[in-house]
């Protein structure tokens, strides 16, 4: 059975899904991390990542947040801690990777000529993103990429993202989140 889309659709500022946990979706990767409320109100206030030290705080304060989620058997707020977690870890490469936090320069490449040029797994809704993206100038990585203060804060995001994700109680309680919802 094939995973639920994240509704995007959904009005997630004024809908509270500790009172209406059948309309999460856990979606992929980071989706909705900072829509679905309350949990993003709470999560996100410590959610930092620009040097080791404050990485460190971050990530132990949102761990910290998935255990007492996950004592109170609430699975979306694990779910929602977790891709905290899993976004301070993205973020952090990002910028270590590129300082300026951007990936692509604003130069294009040659640009398909016609839509049927653009690969077929592409459906309408990610033709832009395609184009956006394979038709832009990758901008060189930082040489300091693996070890400057973003790199080693994603390293500690990282763990604590795989300590979340691994959990087995946290494991347990998705397979039932599918089951019931899916």
């Amino acid at each position: 059975m094939a995973r639920p889309k994240f509704d995007y659709s959904l009005d997630y500022k004024n809908l509270d899904l500790r009172k209406h946990p059948e309309l999460y979706r856990v979606g992929k990767w980071e989706q909705g991390v900072l829509v679905v409320e309350p949990y993003k109100s709470e999560i996100l206030p410590n959610w930092r990542f620009k040097n080791p030290e404050i990485a460190t705080k971050s990530s132990e304060a949102i761990y910290e947040q998935f255990l007492q989620y996950k004592k109170n058997n609430d699975f979306i707020g694990m779910d929602m801690a977790r891709k905290f977690l899993q976004m301070g870890y993205t973020r952090s490469r990002r910028y270590a990777n590129h300082a300026s936090g951007k990936k692509y320069s604003n130069e294009n490449l040659e640009k398909p000529k016609a839509i049927w040029e653009i690969p077929k797994e592409f459906n309408q809704r990610n033709q832009q993103h395609y184009v956006n993206t394979k038709t832009k100038k990758i901008l060189p990585q930082e040489t300091d990429a693996l070890t400057n203060e973003k790199a080693q804060s994603a390293r500690i995001f990282y763990g604590k993202y795989l300590q979340a994700r691994e959990d087995e109680d946290y494991k347990k309680l998705k397979k039932q989140w599918q089951e019931k919802y899916w």
